[in-house]
């Protein structure tokens, strides 16, 4: 047996697996998720130490020591949020991130409704995603159907339409024809149709 075949460094690189795009979002909006639900926990304790110090006055809070992470979401919600987050295109994944961001910083909510506030901003990302693709559907319609009607305002008769020119015999010409043409005042130029 060889030493070679212990180490690896002569076989090749391995190529990074190509994942599917929806697979990515769903793990980056997840660890999102998990992220800002730590951080929820970490200001929350924060909190409570600020009250415990001016409630009694003495601070404790190098004694203490906290778990890891004591809250974590039930795996039902876990997978509900992972199926809406399936539902988020790629390029929707940054501002959907960044929607979160803002109202977690904005609310300052409790750990418990980290995972209420990101539903709702993947609803409000899926609805909006929806209203585009209803938008982008009834505007390829009303393409096709401008296509057909332009061309049939396209077709070129063979016959012209001169405006000054009619055979075509009107009422109001039959009317002219029997009836005298009345004189004019003087100051008005009289115009006459020659024929």
């Amino acid at each position: 047996m060889s030493l070679a075949s212990w180490f690896r460094w002569n076989e090749p690189p391995n190529r990074v697996s190509q994942r599917n795009p929806t697979e990515m979002v769903v793990e980056t909006l997840m660890m999102e998720l998990s992220w800002q639900t730590k951080q929820a926990e970490k200001q929350q304790r924060e909190r409570e130490n600020e009250y415990r110090k001016i409630k009694t006055g003495v601070d404790y809070g190098w004694l203490v020591s906290y778990p890891k992470q004591s809250y974590d979401i039930s795996p039902g919600e876990r997978l509900q949020l992972e199926d809406m987050c399936t539902k988020i295109h790629p390029s929707y994944c940054g501002p959907v991130i960044l929607r979160f961001r803002q109202l977690v910083a904005e609310y300052e909510p409790e750990v418990q409704e980290v995972s209420r506030l990101f539903r709702s901003v993947l609803q409000e990302a899926a609805e909006k995603i929806k209203e585009e693709e209803e938008a982008k559907k009834l505007a390829r319609q009303w393409n096709t159907k401008n296509k057909t009607s332009l061309s049939l305002t396209t077709f070129k008769s063979r016959s012209r339409i001169s405006p000054f020119i009619s055979d075509i015999k009107t009422i109001s010409e039959d009317v002219e024809r029997g009836t005298q043409p009345t004189r004019r005042v003087w100051s008005m130029p009289e115009f006459r149709n020659t024929k």
